[in-house]
Formats: C-alpha cells, structure tokens, sequence
C-alpha cells in the first residue's frame, strides 16, 4: 500500500497492541496502530545491524504527505551514516532551558532539602532570570564570566553561590545526557572558565560570635521579646549550637523530657542528631506550652518562621549586631576551651570524611551530658543567670 490520507482514515485498529501498515514506495516507512485507535508513522531502520524505530509523529498532528517527505528526508540521513534517534536525543537535549535543568536537578536529587532547592531557585532567578528560558548549550563561558562580574558588584558572596549553583546543574546535565558512546551531549560546562580565569571571588570565612561581655545584653533583650517562643529558640541556639533551620524544625516528638535529650531530624548531613540537654535547657522545655507539634510555635499553632522582626529587636536593644549563625560559632568557640576536641565534634554533629580518627572514637548521648553541661554553665554564667568566675574571652572559630 501507499499510505495516504484515504489508506489512513480506513486503516483498522488490532485487537490488542499495535500493527503497522507499511509504505511500498519509502522503505522502512509504516502507519502504527494502537489497539486504541491511536494512528503513528514511524520509520524503521538498521544501525550496526540493529534494527531501531523511530516515530514521526501522530497522525492529526502532521500529516500523511508530511509524514512522508519526514520519511525521505530521514532515509537520507541513514545513507550518510546518520542515525536519526540520535540526532534527535541530540537536539532535544540541546534545547533544554536553564529553567528545564534546575526544575530535573531538584526533583531527582532525593538528599536535596527544600530549603536548598529554594535557595536555588532563588540565587540563580536573582543573578539569571533572563537566562531560564535559554536552552544550556546557549550559555557561554564568556556570558558566565561577564555575568559573574556583574553579580560581584552586588556581592561577592551571592556571585560565587550562583556561580556554584550554576556549575552543580551544568554537571547533572553533562552525566545525564549522553550519546550511544557515552559522550556527553552537553560537552563543556561553562562555569568552569570561571576557574580557568581564576574570577571566583575569594573570600573570607566568618569569625564573628558574640563577645564574652556582650552576652548579658544580649541575654536581656532576648529576654524582652514579646514572643515567648522566640526566646527559647534563640537561647535553645546559643547553647546547643544548632544551625538556625535543625533548631527551627524540632518537634515535641523529638524531645524526651525523661532522658534529658533532642534528636534533630533535619541535618545538614542528612543523620539524625541526638543531645543532651543541660540542666537549663531541660527546665526550659519542661515549661513550655504545646501548641503544635513543633516546639517553637504560637498560640495559634503556628511555626516560628519569619525571624526578621526577632533579629532586629535584639539587635536594637542589646547593641550586639549578631547573626543565628554568631550563635553557633560561639558555641564552637566555648567548647574548644572547655571540652575535647572529639566531644565538640560530636556535639556539633561535624564529620569529615578525612578525619580517619573520629571513625574509633565513639560517643553515647549520655557520655556528652558532662561537655555539654560545662558549656550551657559558661553561658549562662556570662548571661549572669547564675553566679560563676570571671568571664574569658570569645573568638570567632572556622
């Protein structure tokens, strides 16, 4: 037969799964049809001495004589060693937006949390909303490297995290796209002439804490907030030095009043991190209302969320222009003084892979309540919430 429109229109549809109607005149060209009705053209063809299909397209959506100069126009394609399937995975992947990539790379990376895939999404809206709609073979080195620069009059910081962000999802589309060969179809990552120039922004780790004699203050205006559960999470913060989100998404569930501990679900590493509670911190909970099942919530259930309003109003009051990140830090920094190296490792929940030692040294819960205790005293004494000796000196860690 040849197919037409006629042909087409009449072909009948299988009892079950698909049969297809074959062109006379284009070989390898054919009309599949699903047992639903569903009418295809497709070309068949051998590559290597593999025998591949290809579909064409629905019929409604192109024709049967557009279906055939498809048809040629392939066959020809064949002749010169092309294989069709190929040039088309091809474009395809050559035509996914920067927008497409970010969306692929968060839904299939399982150990992403929320809170980095909004990051993301937010960094690379905020240095290239322009560029989401752009298919990645499109982004050059040279716009990266302008861009980049661009960025860095703003911040140094925020340019070198779009610069990461951008690199991470390049590198997820270079080893997920690949030909038959296993070569990527993306074949350059243009944030690396970032390197090659050497234009990353080089940049300052924090040090900052709170000073050892600002800690009265700052202990005092938390003290002021008119959000009770605001000033628990804070204090919960300076003496645990949890990371603002661990500490944020506690749950009642999560503290157990008897043993005295908190397991922290929601870790920067992705384990599960339990610890002790000093005297203090135990009191605390224990005379805290429940209104949800997340501890740090309002009357109305709601969780703690927006700190900005918090931030300042310590800020203004106490004088101290700390971060919840000084706060951890200055755990850090009374622990290195007061405790062993491993037991501030274990409680700070740090682990590096490089670091063969800590793999022999292990920590129960209960064996951390003594370190964790001596720590929760020194701040509290510098808070002035009970007597001790004199205070010494913070510095800011790494």
């Amino acid at each position: 037969m040849r197919i037409s429109k006629e042909q087409v229109d009449n072909a009948p549809a299988p009892a079950s799964g698909y049969k297809i109607y074959w062109d006379d005149t284009i070989k390898g060209f054919g009309l599949q049809v699903t047992s639903a009705g569903v009418k295809s053209f497709v070309i068949q063809y051998r590559v290597s001495g593999k025998s591949r299909r290809m579909t064409l397209g629905k019929y409604g959506k192109i024709t049967p004589e557009q279906a055939r100069n498809e048809a040629k126009k392939k066959t020809g394609e064949i002749v010169q060693g092309i294989d069709p399937l190929v040039a088309k995975r091809k474009t395809e992947v050559q035509s996914i937006t920067l927008d497409a990539a970010l969306t692929d790379y968060c839904a299939s990376n399982n150990r992403l949390k929320d809170a980095t895939k909004k990051e993301m999404r937010g960094s690379l809206t905020w240095g290239s909303k322009d560029w989401l709609k752009k298919p990645l073979s499109a982004i050059t080195g040279d716009m990266v490297l302008r861009r980049h620069k661009q960025l860095g009059e703003r911040s140094h910081a925020q340019a070198n995290v779009w610069g990461r962000y951008l690199r991470a999802i390049f590198n997820r589309a270079m080893a997920e796209h690949k030909d038959q060969d296993g070569t990527p179809i993306i074949k350059v990552n243009p944030v690396q002439t970032l390197t090659i120039k050497k234009a990353w922004y080089e940049l300052k780790r924090k040090q900052t804490v709170i000073p050892a004699h600002q800690i009265a203050a700052w202990w005092q205006a938390v003290g002021g907030l008119p959000n009770p559960a605001a000033q628990s999470y804070l204090r919960l913060l300076m003496l645990t030095g949890l990371r603002r989100e661990e500490g944020l998404g506690i749950k009642w569930g999560d503290v157990d009043l008897v043993t005295g501990t908190i397991t922290v679900r929601d870790t920067k590493n992705h384990e599960d991190h339990t610890l002790p509670l000093g005297r203090y911190l135990r009191g605390m909970f224990s005379g805290m209302p429940r209104h949800s099942e997340f501890v740090f919530s309002n009357p109305q259930g709601e969780r703690l969320s927006n700190l900005r309003y918090v931030l300042r109003k310590v800020r203004t009051d106490s004088g101290v222009p700390f971060t919840p990140h000084d706060l951890r830090r200055g755990f850090a920094s009374a622990g290195a003084r007061l405790v062993t190296e491993y037991e501030l490792k274990k409680l700070m929940n740090h682990k590096r892979k490089d670091d063969v030692t800590q793999g022999y040294v292990i920590f129960d819960t209960m064996a951390l309540k003594e370190p964790m205790q001596r720590i929760e005293d020194f701040f509290l004494k510098a808070a002035g919430v009970v007597a001790g000796a004199a205070v010494v000196e913070l510095r800011g860690v790494q």
